[in-house]
Formats: structure tokens, C-alpha cells, sequence
């Protein structure tokens, strides 16, 4: 068994403490990361491509904050109608949904919220650094929840980002 702290805590499954933390994972952790996951990166896009297109903060901070919420709602409504959680065991579909947009919407508003800076680059700057705090932040929930490698989670989270990141500045810049 290896020493991370998902796997120490999941060495007898049978625990009422391992039962309440695998409930916690289903219910909780997982829909939360697919959402703080999807904000954070299916956002970066539209965000960067408004940005690089028209290098004005204001126009930009309007596109993050309609694909922030756009997506939490949507992904909201996709988690909750995925299942209703009794084969699975994921719990109420309603929380799921409620857990997930919210994570979504967080995750889109984190490098959006530094478009209410006027200064352009400044506020570019802010952004992509948030961008690395968040794919950072991803790496560390699926390393300690998932029992994800670090530096596998670091690498999968950084890659997709950077990847999404490079379309929206690519299609702005055209």
C-alpha cells in the first residue's frame, strides 16, 4: 500500500470512518472537482479569446461572467439529471447538481473576476496567474481525494489548461 493519504485511510473498507469518507467522495469531492475542473478550464477559451480580440477589460469580464455562469448552470442541470443516485451510490442528484454548478461557476469566475481591472495587461497578468493557482489547486484536490499521483495530476491538469488556454488566444488573435 502506498503512503498517500487517501490510500492510509482506505486500508480496511469496511470502517464506518472509510464509509463516510468514500460517501464524502461520491457526493461531494467528485462532482465538486468535475465542475471546479470544467469552470476552470472550459472557461479559458472564450475568456482569453474575448480578450486577445478586443484587449479591452470590460467587453472580456462580460464574456467570463456569461461562460462562468453558463456553464455552472449547465453542469448543474447535467450532474443532477446524470443519475438519481441510488444505483450508483453518488447520493441526492440535487446536491450533486447544486455542488457541481457551483464548483463550475467558481472555477470560471476565478481568472474572470481580474477583468474588473481596467489596466488591460495588468489585468492579463492577474488572470493567467489565477489560471495556474487554479489548475494547481485541481491537482492538489485529485492528489489528496483521488489518490492521484502528483505529478500526474499536476501534469493531466496543466496540459488540458494550457491546451484551452493556447485556443482562446490563438482564435483572439485571428
Amino acid at each position: 500500500m502506498t503512503n498517500s493519504p487517501a490510500s492510509d485511510t482506505l486500508e480496511d473498507p469496511c470502517t464506518p470512518e472509510n464509509e463516510e469518507r468514500k460517501r464524502f467522495i461520491l457526493h461531494v469531492v467528485q462532482p465538486g472537482l468535475a465542475g471546479l475542473m470544467d469552470g476552470s478550464v472550459s472557461t479559458l477559451a472564450p475568456l482569453f479569446a474575448a480578450a486577445f480580440a478586443t484587449k479591452e477589460t470590460g467587453p472580456t469580464f462580460k464574456v467570463g461572467l456569461a461562460a462562468a455562469l453558463g456553464a455552472g448552470i449547465s453542469m448543474a442541470f447535467a450532474e443532477a439529471m446524470s443519475d438519481d443516485g441510488k444505483m450508483s451510490g453518488r447520493g441526492s442528484p440535487v446536491a450533486r447538481g447544486l455542488v457541481c454548478g457551483g464548483a463550475t461557476t467558481v472555477g470560471g469566475l476565478g481568472h474572470t473576476l481580474p477583468y474588473l481591472i481596467n489596466e488591460f495587461e495588468v489585468a492579463t497578468i492577474v488572470a493567467v496567474a489565477v489560471v495556474l493557482v487554479e489548475l494547481l489547486a485541481i491537482s492538489i484536490i485529485r492528489r489528496r481525494y483521488m489518490d492521484t499521483p502528483l505529478l500526474k495530476a499536476l501534469f493531466g491538469t496543466m496540459i488540458g489548461g494550457l491546451i484551452v488556454f493556447g485556443c482562446g488566444v490563438l482564435i483572439g488573435q485571428s
